[in-house]
């Protein structure tokens, strides 16, 4: 088989051909693609080169192709729609249609608050699709787009990475919580009530100290950290009936999952607050089903987090 030039194919040269197919003429050809006439000329020059035949001989003011010409304009047809359709203007995704697996990376604490409402809504939606949700923190974050091909994740992670963009979605803050009759404890709680009291720690890492710490040591204070888990449904349940406080996040505490009766308000000390983002591969921005999904996402956290706030709890 004869090697082919592929520095002589340019795909300009199938637009000139179809062009010339449906006008068999160079003038009129030219005046479609809004060129020049000498270089539709230079276009059907190189065509002929490229493909060892005439293709089109002038009878009179007529192009007129030759049997070669006309058992390629189907082909070349195709292939001008094909890239049209199908890379220059992807298909519309159509969620109703869409079988395949969304999969969403999530800390925690955005599992636990979000994935009931993403998995109804999406069956909603989608009814087709699969869901997939992976478990993520801020160590492996970064990795999980590519080795757990993860569409988008959610947490306080920030895209810091140039390969990732992301879109903010909310701001937390945080609240005491704690049984009142085990503890004792009323509302406000003084600084010196929260020192003295065991302190329950969620903590990731398995490290028993936080930032809190630092800025009670700072004005010479110290807390006794009794117990640390990472995950939050322990530290919730061990609160009930002990002499116990824990920090959360305000969304946490409010959540109607749990048959307790825990009493929750503002800590004495200054906690930062921490935002929420939404993070995706910024070479899948344009994906149309990806563009869905982060759309969909983002409303349903919205309503929750808006839910949420505005409950009675």
């Amino acid at each position: 088989m004869k090697a082919i030039n592929w520095r002589g194919v340019d795909l300009n040269l199938l637009v000139a051909f179809s062009a010339l197919m449906e006008h068999r003429s160079v003038t009129r050809a030219a005046d479609k693609l809004s060129i020049g006439q000498s270089a539709m000329s230079h276009n059907l020059s190189r065509l002929r080169q490229l493909l060892g035949d005439p293709l089109f001989e002038r009878q009179g003011h007529l192009m007129v192709p030759t049997a070669r010409a006309l058992d390629l304009a189907p082909t070349v047809d195709t292939i001008l729609a094909m890239i049209t359709n199908q890379v220059l203007q992807p298909e519309r995704f159509v969620p109703d249609d869409y079988t395949g697996t969304f999969t969403i990376g999530l800390t925690d604490y955005a599992e636990m608050l979000f994935a009931p409402v993403l998995f109804d809504t999406l069956q909603q939606l989608a009814p087709q699709c699969h869901l997939s949700f992976c478990n993520i923190d801020r160590h492996n974050y970064l990795n999980a787009f590519n080795d757990r091909h993860v569409d988008i994740v959610i947490g306080s992670m920030v895209a810091n990475n140039k390969e990732l963009d992301s879109q903010y979605l909310y701001t937390e803050d945080h609240v005491c919580l704690f049984d009142s009759a085990a503890t004792g404890l009323t509302t406000p709680v003084s600084l010196a009530r929260y020192i003295t009291t065991p302190h329950a720690l969620v903590s990731p890492d398995g490290i028993l100290c936080s930032g809190i710490d630092k800025q009670l040591a700072d004005q010479g204070f110290q807390r006794h950290i009794a117990l640390g888990s990472r995950n939050f449904l322990t530290i919730r349940h061990l609160l009930t009936g002990r002499n116990l406080i824990c920090v959360v996040s305000r969304l946490m505490a409010q959540l109607d999952i749990f048959n307790d009766d825990l009493t929750q308000c503002p800590p004495p000390v200054d906690i930062a607050d921490f935002d929420i983002n939404l993070l995706w591969q910024r070479r899948n921005t344009e994906h149309p089903k990806l563009t869905w999904l982060r759309q969909v996402v983002k409303e349903t956290v919205t309503k929750r987090v808006h839910a949420l706030r505005h409950s009675s709890h």
